[in-house]
């Protein structure tokens, strides 16, 4: 006779069920990225990589790669995009001449603008029934969820949330 997920066998059944639910988070989230592209093409996947830019200042193609733990080439694809749109701008790296660093432009921070009053709007219809206090538990809960997560993968600065404040 074998375990089955659901006989609790494997462990904590609290654990089996996150771990239940984080796959069907992952497909909607992929769902979601789907039906974005269809809407805005590679602009939209082009327009995250303006995340890391706005939070972290000028970094050089290959860490902003490395940051979003994406394909180099894809990222490459993505930035000549952004150059193209005059989101991001190529500045020489005052530490290697032969180098540059993206630089986000003020188009490129008003674009970022749109984009969180997008995500904005579109969570607090998904939330549209959920009380303050659920809504702030959810998202204490699952900001440490992702900490948890980020301190498995390599070093990565995206990993620390802003202005966040941990209790001592």
């Amino acid at each position: 006779m074998t375990d089955s997920p659901t006989d609790g066998a494997l462990g904590d059944p609290g654990i089996g069920a996150l771990g239940e639910q984080l796959p069907r988070f992952m497909r909607l989230m992929h769902g979601l990225k789907n039906q974005h592209a269809a809407e805005g093409g590679r602009d939209r996947a082009a327009h995250v990589l303006l995340f890391p830019l706005c939070r972290l200042g000028p970094l050089r193609q290959g860490a902003l790669a490395d940051l979003v733990h994406a394909d180099p080439s894809t990222v490459s694809r993505h930035v000549t995009l952004l150059v193209e749109q005059g989101l991001v701008r190529r500045a020489a790296d005052e530490s290697d001449g032969r180098a540059s660093n993206l630089v986000l432009t003020d188009a490129g921070h008003a674009q970022l603008d749109r984009l969180r009053v997008e995500r904005e709007a579109y969570l607090r219809q998904v939330t549209a029934d959920w009380t303050e206090e659920e809504l702030q538990t959810f998202t204490a809960l699952f900001a440490r969820l992702l900490d948890g997560i980020a301190a498995t993968l390599p070093s990565d600065p995206m990993s620390t949330p802003p202005h966040r404040t941990v209790p001592a």
